[in-house]
């Protein structure tokens, strides 16, 4: 069953950016075209909670991107102090405890849970001391956490076809790593397990969490403008 997600909405821009003036410069170019924004540490550290306030202020929603990860009562805390800032998703990543914690204090604001790190392969895993492979350590992640009571999961596009055959559709899938159907390719890239937006999206992807192919981009809205034709193709 499709979401009732709006176009616009789709593509989650990564604020990666240093400063609450460059946020505010990228809200600017890209005006309507994008209304979802991730703020992750970066920003966050250079701009706190006024740069949230910021891009909700401008009619936006805002995918808090912290990965919160430490005791239970800490993790809980924190979404404490950030379900009463409007944000619509917040990350988390962590064990069982933890995400008990942040589905605690979500009051609106819904908690998708970290699997595995798009810049994580098959080699991370076995320096990491795991045994099968990333799909399986993220179907199971993936099903513990919806156990749990999260509202969704982080997951490359690759294992977004398992999830949603074996876990259904009742849950929200939102994918980093995406790159342009183009031949273009970005310097020093650290992720590994990357998709096109529209692969995502037919993989089973509600929204997909796009950063350096726009902001690198010569024409940032062309490239938003083709993601989002790849999305409504997929749709």
């Amino acid at each position: 069953m499709a979401k009732n997600i709006p176009l616009d909405e789709r593509i989650i821009f990564a604020l990666d950016v240093d400063s609450p003036d460059e946020a505010a410069r990228w809200l600017d170019r890209l005006g309507d075209s994008v209304k979802f924004y991730k703020v992750g540490l970066q920003l966050f550290l250079a701009g706190w909670f006024p740069v949230i306030d910021m891009i909700l202020n401008r009619g936006n929603k805002v995918m808090v991107d912290l990965k919160f990860f430490d005791i239970p009562e800490t993790v809980a805390l924190a979404v404490r102090e950030l379900k009463h800032r409007g944000a619509t998703f917040i990350t988390v990543h962590g064990n069982d405890p933890i995400l008990k914690a942040a589905v605690s204090e979500r009051n609106g604001a819904k908690i998708l849970a970290v699997t595995v790190l798009t810049s994580f392969d098959e080699s991370d895993m076995r320096e990491m001391g795991f045994t099968g492979t990333v799909e399986d350590l993220v179907y199971l992640r993936a099903k513990k956490a919806l156990a749990l009571g999260c509202d969704g999961v982080i997951s490359s596009g690759l294992e977004a076809p398992r999830l949603r055959h074996d876990l259904g559709d009742k849950f929200l899938i939102v994918t980093p790593g995406i790159r342009p159907g183009t031949n273009d390719v970005i310097q020093d890239d650290d992720q590994k397990r990357i998709a096109t937006a529209n692969k995502a999206i037919k993989n089973g992807a509600d929204y997909v969490v796009v950063g350096r192919p726009i902001r690198n981009a010569k024409d940032p809205l062309a490239i938003v403008k083709g993601m989002q034709e790849e999305i409504a193709r997929a749709l």
